[in-house]
């Protein structure tokens, strides 16, 4: 009982801070009119507010004091003074792109972040540093702050952030960097339509079907999840990939080692044939055995639930 006073009488954060304001602004026991706020808990409500400001104003501080590290790495734009100067520089540069990706989870500190020029400096100077544990850092962050965030969004997507990211998904030899750079760009396009013209524009499904191909599992997996989201809240976008022979790539892909997104794959197929004389047609070619294939992986497969592919094989 007396701890649950104490919590109430000090809240810990912004959402205790209004509640209590609301609660001395409400009736108290029974139906008697509310008293006026005292002095004194105008004066400590006033202070709880201010202490919850200051922390705010922390935020803002620490998130200058990582620009701070990440403008004193420099990136590629000068060379190494030492190994080990370097390496400690590096460690300072992805401690700093961290804790920015901790922070920026808040949208707030993430519209702070690009108010400041923070993303700015992320594109310019992280998204091409020379190490690749600074890169995937980089895109991590980009990605954490354009997550529902419109306003961010347009921003990156203004400052040309897209054909980087999908630059850096397609041809970076850093496994990490490509799945990192891949999920900032699925944060740019999903439920964004400037973000989904501009995927377009930049050859962004040629992108998707090549991250399929890849050897990187992670990849191969948020590639074709991500081919599947957009086909499913963006059907009208079907005959652009079916023009592109996309039915052909995704057979060849399920050709490969059973592997756990060949589910999404196969979703991406039954997308293209829904509705689509095209993309049936496509399916249905002789050349393909796409059928055969199926009915044969059904057979192995049968009795496992989570593996059964039965509705694509009923549509051809």
């Amino acid at each position: 009982m007396a701890e649950d006073q104490r919590n109430r009488r000090h809240p810990q954060n912004l959402q205790g801070v209004l509640r209590l304001a609301v609660e001395a602004g409400s009736a108290a026991d029974g139906p008697a009119l509310p008293e006026p706020m005292s002095e004194e808990r105008k004066e400590w409500l006033k202070g709880a507010l201010a202490e919850v400001a200051k922390g705010q104003n922390s935020e803002v501080e620490q998130m200058k004091e990582c620009m701070r590290v990440l403008l004193r790495d420099g990136g590629c734009e000068r060379g190494r003074e030492g190994e080990e100067e370097g390496e400690d520089e590096e460690g300072e540069t992805e401690g700093a792109l961290e804790f920015l990706s901790e922070l920026c989870e808040n949208l707030d500190n993430a519209r702070d972040l690009m108010t400041l020029g923070g993303l700015d400096l992320c594109m310019s100077q992280c998204l091409n540093h020379p190490q690749g544990s600074v890169r995937w850092r980089g895109a991590q962050l980009i990605a954490s702050c354009a997550q529902n965030m419109p306003e961010v969004q347009c921003h990156l997507l203004s400052k040309g952030a897209l054909p980087k990211l999908l630059q850096l998904t397609d041809s970076d030899p850093h496994p990490t960097v490509r799945v990192k750079a891949l999920y900032a760009v699925s944060c740019l396009v999903r439920e964004q339509e400037v973000g989904l013209r501009a995927f377009l524009s930049h050859d962004g499904f040629s992108v998707l079907m090549r991250g399929m191909q890849s050897d990187n599992e992670k990849l191969r997996t948020k590639s074709s999840f991500l081919l599947l989201n957009l086909l499913t809240v963006h059907p009208e976008h079907k005959d652009t990939v079916l023009s592109m022979g996309m039915v052909q790539q995704l057979v060849s892909v399920l050709r490969m080692p059973r592997s756990s997104f060949h589910e999404h794959v196969l979703g991406a197929l039954c997308c293209l044939v829904e509705e689509s004389p095209l993309g049936l047609r496509d399916c249905q070619s002789p050349t393909l055995g796409l059928e055969e294939m199926l009915n044969q992986r059904a057979e192995d497969l049968q009795g496992r639930e989570e593996c059964q592919i039965s509705p694509l094989v009923s549509s051809l």
